[in-house]
């Protein structure tokens, strides 16, 4: 487990949401980095909660080297999403032994292009990866693979940082 983690518990605003980043990665030809998460058929974005003290630009790096084994030099930060994307975690997967109580994420998301090669990517930056594999996908396929309750704010994610491709723009 990551020792700041155990330093600075999670934050919950007053309304029960985490702060956290998505991170979107843009490789070649359109695509976007879908990882898998450790033993499990599940993809998704990499992502993280913001820490206290901490801003979510910090966050975005912190969690972009833990997860991918990505430095700040290795990718662009395109831009990112207004204000916070929310989503509700459904009943069975909200926490209510733990306090303060967790009924789902505000997030920021970000859209990085790759400048490193691909062979960068690693899952040996932490003691416990998320992630065990990941693969190019086209831009809109996230949202429909996802585990279906972030389908929503990945959709909404997606269109926000659509202008941001520019000349890349995606169908």
């Amino acid at each position: 487990m990551d020792p700041v983690q155990n330093i600075f518990p999670p934050m919950i605003d007053a309304d029960g949401f985490r702060p956290n980043v998505g991170i979107v990665v843009l490789g070649p030809n359109k695509q976007v980095l879908w990882a898998k998460r450790v033993g499990q058929d599940a993809w998704q974005f990499p992502q993280g909660g913001i820490q206290r003290g901490e801003s979510p630009e910090d966050a975005l790096y912190r969690e972009l080297h833990e997860e991918l084994g990505l430095k700040q030099h290795d990718v662009e930060v395109m831009g990112c999403t207004q204000g916070w994307l929310r989503y509700r975690l459904p009943l069975r997967y909200i926490r209510r032994n733990k306090k303060p109580l967790c009924i789902g994420q505000k997030q920021k998301w970000f859209l990085l292009r790759m400048v490193c090669d691909e062979s960068s990517v690693h899952f040996a930056a932490c003691d416990k990866p998320e992630f065990d594999s990941w693969r190019w996908v086209d831009y809109w396929y996230p949202p429909n693979d996802v585990i279906f309750f972030k389908r929503s704010v990945y959709r909404r994610a997606l269109r926000q940082l659509e202008p941001l491709l520019g000349d890349q723009a995606c169908a």
